[in-house]
């Protein structure tokens, strides 16, 4: 039995609000792009070679009822003045033959830029570790790139990030994703 591995990604965020949790997730992933799709959450690998398309050119690949691979960040609340976010980050080792790594992460009270960033340092550092870099989660990204600058195993990162506020006592869900197209 061979085994599919997808050849391109792409990176979509959304922002659905309801009276019911349900539906303001299914609208965060119509505000998203990606509601058509029956969705299956993977872990965290991104595949040796796959290349990094745009939400447009990614869209265009799915079919509607499609089993559709993603990494996925979900968050939701119904308490007003609630700040959420959700984030997907992604480290690319310059190894073009190596696999990097994607991960997912939401929070409370946290801005936008602070949980991409987060995001992205939680990417970096499960590569860091794959790669033999010792690695430091408690330093920001940017103080740890001259290490990778130096080990010659130079990183590339960038996450997508959707944050909100609840504005009333309706449910609110943001989700941040990943998308696999084959």
């Amino acid at each position: 039995m061979s085994q599919s591995v997808p050849k391109k990604l792409f990176f979509t965020k959304g922002v659905g609000t309801h009276k019911e949790e349900l539906h303001s997730f299914e609208l965060a992933l119509r505000d998203a792009g990606i509601e058509k799709c029956n969705l299956v959450q993977v872990s965290s690998i991104l595949p040796p070679g796959c290349k990094v398309i745009s939400k447009a050119q990614g869209l265009k690949g799915l079919k509607a009822g499609a089993i559709t691979f993603c990494v996925m960040s979900r968050c939701c609340s119904n308490e007003p003045r609630r700040l959420l976010a959700s984030s997907v980050g992604l480290a690319v080792p310059s190894d073009k033959n190596a696999y990097g790594y994607i991960s997912e992460h939401h929070d409370f009270g946290r801005t936008e830029k602070e949980t991409g960033d987060y995001a992205e340092d939680l990417a970096a550092a499960m590569l860091a570790s794959t790669l033999g870099i010792d690695f430091n989660i408690d330093e920001s990204w940017d103080e740890k790139k001259e290490i990778f600058k130096i080990s010659g195993k130079i990183v590339s990162t960038r996450n997508i990030t959707q944050s909100t506020i609840v504005k009333n006592n309706w449910y609110t869900t943001v989700v941040a994703a990943a998308v696999f197209v084959f």
